[in-house]
C-alpha cells in the first residue's frame, strides 16, 4: 500500500468530515492512502451515495404490474406491452453546466444516454428541464445560449431527437443554473441488461474513449455549494465527443447480440470507481483492476487520477469467460479502445493495482451500503407562514386586460420555446408524431399500433410556495399533459434539484415535496422508476427554489387517436373541463403584474382524477378535435395557446357568465384539475354525457372562429399580435440582451 501522511486539510479537501474519516478507519482497519481516500471521497458524496437522501426516497411506490426494473440500476424499465419495454431515465448537469455551460449541457446529455443504453435499449428521445436566473443578469443569456448549442449538439451528432422540454426563469437560479435531462429507449423485454459484476474470474474489459484528466472529482463538486463566482472548478468540467457516443452506442447494441455479456455499466459520476465497485456490489462479488490496463490519453496518470477521472465515452463490461475476444473484435470494429483490465474475484473488495503492486484494496459494501445515510434535521421556515398569505382585496383589477394577456404571452416562463427547439433535430430517426410545442411529445413505437407520450413538469414557484403541494401538482400536472395527448401515464422518474441538506429548511421542503409526488404517483397509480438527487445548488448561501422535476411517460394503444392542443377547424365549440376558482395565489399573472409570490392554488386530487379520465374517454370515443392544460398564465393564456396552431392561426370568442369570481382570477388565475377541449357542435351532446358520467362539470365557453381573440366585455386583440409577442418573448431577450415590455 502507498505510505501517506493524512492530514485534517488532506480530509477536509475531498468533503470528507471528521467523524467519516473515522468510520473509513473502522471499515478498513487502518488509516487509507491516499487512492482509498480519493475513492472513498466521491464514493460517499451526496452525488453518489444519496447519503441525505436515500431514507426519504424509501417513501415513493416504486412497484406495478408493468415494472420490469425499479430504481437501483442505470434506468428504469416499464412493460409497453408487445414484448417491448420503455427505458427511462433524468439526470442533472447542474454544476458544469454553470461553470462551463457548453460542455456541461453536453455531457449531461452523453451520460443519460449511456444510461439509456447500457440497459441494452436503444435511446429514441430526449427532453430537457432547464432553469435559468433573472433575464436581467448578464451571465443569464449566456448561459443560455452555452447549454441549448451544448444539448443541441451532442443530441444531433448522435442521432438521438430532443422532442420537448420546458424552461423557466427565476432570480433564484443567479447563481445555480438547472440543467436536467431525461432520455428515453426501447428495448425487447427480454433482452434487458443490468449492472452486475457476476461470475468469479470473468474478465472485466473497459471500452470507449481514452481516460483523462478531466472531470477528476466532479461528483465531489457536485456534491458541494458554490463560492461566489464558480470559475475556479472550471477544470473539474469533462469534455464530451459525440462521434465517440455513436460508435459506442452500436458497439454496444452489437455486444448485447452476442450472448457473451455478462453485465454492464456506464463509467458517469466517479468514472471507474463507481463503475467497478457498484457492479461488484449488485453481485455480492468482489472485483481487481489494474490500472497500467486502462488506455489513456495523458502520460504520468497516476491510480488516484485513473480511479477518479470522468473522462466521458467509457463503458464497463464484464464477459463471459471465453467470449472477451468476440467482444473486442466487435468494439475494435467499431474503432473503440478496448482492453481487459481486470477480473471478478471471489473476495468481496475492491482492489486496485498498478502491475503487481496492490494500490488499494476496500470492502465493496465499505463503499456502498455501509456509506453514510443521515436523517437530516428538518424544520419549516417561520418565513413559510407568510408566504401562504395572500389578501386579495389589496390586490387591484387591471384597466386593461387585453395588456395583461399580452405581457403574459411574452414572459420568458410563458413564451414560445421555438428557438431553442429549432436548433434541436427533433425528426432524426422518424418516430415523433406530435413536435416540440405541444403538451407532451408522442412518439410511435415501430411495428406496432402504440406510441409513447413523454413530458417534463415542474413549477418551482409553487414548490417554494408550499413544498407538499408544489410536489403534487408536478405530479398531477406531468399526467395531466399525457392525458391530454391522449396517452395513459404509465412511469415516472425525477430529478429533485434542492439547496444544501445540510440547511434544516432545505431539508424541509425536500421531505414535503416527496411526500406531494408520493401521495400523487399513489392516487394515480403510477410507479417511480428511476431517478437522481441534486444537492447543493446553491451559492453564497442563497438556494435555488426547491425544484422537484418530474419526467413521465405514459402509453397510447393507438397511435391514431393520439391529441394535439391546437384548435383543428373554425366553427368547434370550445369548452372547459373542470372548475373555476376565484384563485391566483403563486401565479405568473400575480408575479409578472403585482410582483408578488403569495398563495397556492388548490388541487382537489378526486376532481383531478375525474376531470383526466373524462378527458381521456372524450380521446378514446374521438368526440374532441383539440385538448389542452391550464397552468401557468390560466384560462386566457391556455386559449391564446390552442390558437397558435402550427400551419395557422384561429380566432376565438368566448363569454364568461357572470360569476361571484373576480375576471382577473377566472382569466388568469392558475387553478388546477381544468383542460380546455374543442369540438364539433355535433359532438357537444357526446361530450357533455361523458363529463356527467365522470361527475365532471362542463362549461361551454365560446366558438373557434375569425382573426380576433375576444372575451366578451374584458377584451378584443387581434390573434396575429398574440401570436408574435408569444413567439417574439425568448427570440428578444436572446437578441437583445433583456426582456422588453409590452
Amino acid at each position: 500500500m502507498e505510505d501517506m501522511e493524512t492530514t485534517p486539510e488532506l480530509i477536509e479537501e475531498h468533503g470528507i468530515t471528521e467523524d467519516e474519516y473515522q468510520r473509513i478507519v473502522e471499515l478498513l482497519g487502518r488509516e487509507p492512502n491516499l487512492v482509498e481516500l480519493g475513492i472513498f471521497s466521491v464514493m460517499w458524496s451526496e452525488h453518489c451515495s444519496y447519503k441525505s437522501s436515500r431514507l426519504h426516497l424509501g417513501k415513493f411506490p416504486t412497484e406495478g404490474e408493468r415494472v420490469i426494473q425499479g430504481p437501483g440500476e442505470n434506468a428504469g424499465v416499464v412493460d409497453i406491452g408487445d414484448g417491448l419495454c420503455v427505458v427511462f431515465k433524468i439526470e442533472s448537469h447542474n454544476h458544469p453546466s454553470f461553470i462551463e455551460p457548453y460542455q456541461g449541457a453536453a455531457t449531461g446529455v452523453g451520460g443519460i444516454l449511456r444510461d439509456i443504453f447500457t440497459m441494452g435499449a436503444r435511446p429514441i428521445a430526449l427532453l430537457d428541464s432547464l432553469r435559468f436566473g433573472s433575464p436581467d443578469q448578464k451571465k443569464t443569456s449566456y448561459l443560455l445560449k452555452g447549454v441549448v448549442s451544448g444539448i443541441a449538439d451532442y443530441g444531433n451528432c448522435v442521432g438521438i431527437p430532443t422532442v420537448g422540454g420546458e424552461l423557466y426563469f427565476h432570480p433564484s437560479y443567479n447563481g445555480n443554473c438547472l440543467v436536467n435531462v431525461m432520455a428515453l429507449g426501447i428495448a425487447k423485454k427480454e433482452s434487458i441488461f443490468r449492472a452486475l459484476a457476476e461470475g468469479v474470474g470473468n474478465p472485466v474489459i473497459y471500452v470507449g474513449s481514452p481516460t483523462g484528466r478531466d472531470g477528476i472529482h466532479g461528483a465531489t463538486m457536485a456534491s458541494d455549494v458554490f463560492g461566489e463566482g464558480g470559475e475556479e472548478r472550471r477544470p473539474t468540467v469533462q469534455v464530451g465527443d459525440p462521434f465517440t457516443e455513436k460508435l459506442l452506442l452500436e458497439a454496444c447494441l452489437e455486444a448485447f447480440g452476442t450472448g457473451c455479456v455478462v453485465g454492464v455499466q456506464d463509467m458517469g459520476a466517479a468514472g471507474l470507481t463507481s463503475s467497478s465497485s457498484e457492479m461488484a456490489a449488485r453481485a455480492n462479488s468482489g472485483i481487481e483492476i489494474d490500472v497500467e490496463k486502462v488506455p489513456r490519453r495523458e502520460e504520468g496518470m497516476t491510480p488516484y487520477e485513473v480511479m477518479l477521472s470522468e473522462s466521458q465515452e467509457r463503458m464497463l463490461f464484464v464477459a463471459r469467460k471465453g467470449g472477451e475476444e468476440r467482444l473486442l473484435e466487435i468494439f475494435r470494429k467499431w474503432d473503440l479502445n478496448a482492453a481487459i483490465i481486470g477480473r471478478v474475484i471471489e473476495e468481496q473488495v475492491m482492489r486496485i493495482k498498478e502491475g503487481d503492486k496492490v494500490v488499494a484494496e476496500i470492502p465493496v459494501g465499505a463503499l456502498t451500503e455501509d456509506a453514510p445515510r443521515y436523517r437530516r434535521p428538518s424544520r419549516r421556515p417561520t418565513w413559510q407562514d407568510d408566504l401562504n398569505r395572500l389578501d386579495t382585496d389589496g390586490i387591484p383589477l387591471p384597466q386593461d386586460y387585453a395588456r395583461v394577456l399580452e405581457r403574459l404571452l411574452s414572459s420568458l416562463n410563458i413564451a414560445s420555446g421555438e428557438w431553442i427547439y429549432t436548433q434541436y433535430d427533433h425528426m432524426v430517426r422518424t418516430n415523433t408524431v406530435v413536435l416540440p410545442g405541444g403538451d407532451a411529445a408522442v412518439l410511435r413505437i415501430k411495428g406496432t399500433q402504440k406510441a409513447v407520450a413523454l413530458t417534463v413538469d415542474c413549477n418551482p414557484r409553487y414548490c417554494y410556495l408550499d413544498p407538499y403541494r408544489g410536489g403534487l401538482i408536478a405530479v398531477f400536472e406531468a399526467a395531466r399533459n399525457l392525458t391530454v395527448s391522449g396517452a395513459t401515464p404509465i412511469g415516472l422518474t425525477d430529478c429533485l434539484n434542492f439547496g444544501s441538506p445540510e440547511r434544516e429548511e432545505v431539508m424541509w421542503q425536500f421531505e414535503k415535496a416527496i411526500e406531494g409526488m408520493r401521495d400523487a404517483c399513489c392516487r394515480l397509480g403510477v410507479p417511480v422508476v428511476s431517478g437522481n438527487v441534486s444537492f447543493y445548488n446553491e451559492t453564497g448561501g442563497v438556494s435555488v427554489y426547491p425544484t422537484p422535476v418530474v419526467g413521465m411517460v405514459g402509453l397510447i394503444e393507438d397511435v391514431e387517436r393520439c391529441m394535439t392542443p391546437w384548435f383543428k377547424k373554425d366553427g368547434d365549440m370550445v369548452a372547459l373541463l373542470g372548475w373555476h376558482a376565484e384563485e391566483f395565489g403563486g401565479s405568473e399573472y400575480l408575479s409578472v403584474e403585482h410582483g408578488l409570490e403569495r398563495g397556492m392554488p388548490e388541487l382537489d386530487v378526486d376532481r383531478e382524477l375525474r376531470v383526466q379520465e373524462a378527458c381521456r374517454q372524450c380521446i378514446m370515443d374521438g368526440i374532441i378535435n383539440a385538448a389542452h392544460d391550464t397552468s401557468e398564465g390560466g384560462l386566457a393564456v391556455a386559449l391564446a395557446e390552442m390558437c397558435f396552431g402550427p400551419e395557422r392561426t384561429f380566432g376565438v370568442r368566448i363569454g364568461l357568465r357572470k360569476r361571484d369570481i373576480r375576471a382577473d382570477a377566472l382569466l388568469f388565475g392558475e387553478a388546477q384539475s381544468r383542460i380546455l377541449v374543442s369540438f364539433s357542435p355535433e359532438n357537444g351532446e357526446k361530450v357533455a354525457e361523458v363529463a356527467e358520467k365522470r361527475g365532471v362539470n362542463l362549461d361551454v365557453l365560446g366558438t373557434v372562429g375569425g382573426e380576433r381573440f375576444v372575451v366578451d366585455g374584458l377584451m378584443d386583440v387581434e390573434v396575429e399580435r398574440l401570436r408574435s409577442l408569444w413567439k417574439g418573448g425568448l427570440e428578444g431577450f436572446i437578441e437583445g440582451g433583456k426582456v422588453k415590455d409590452v
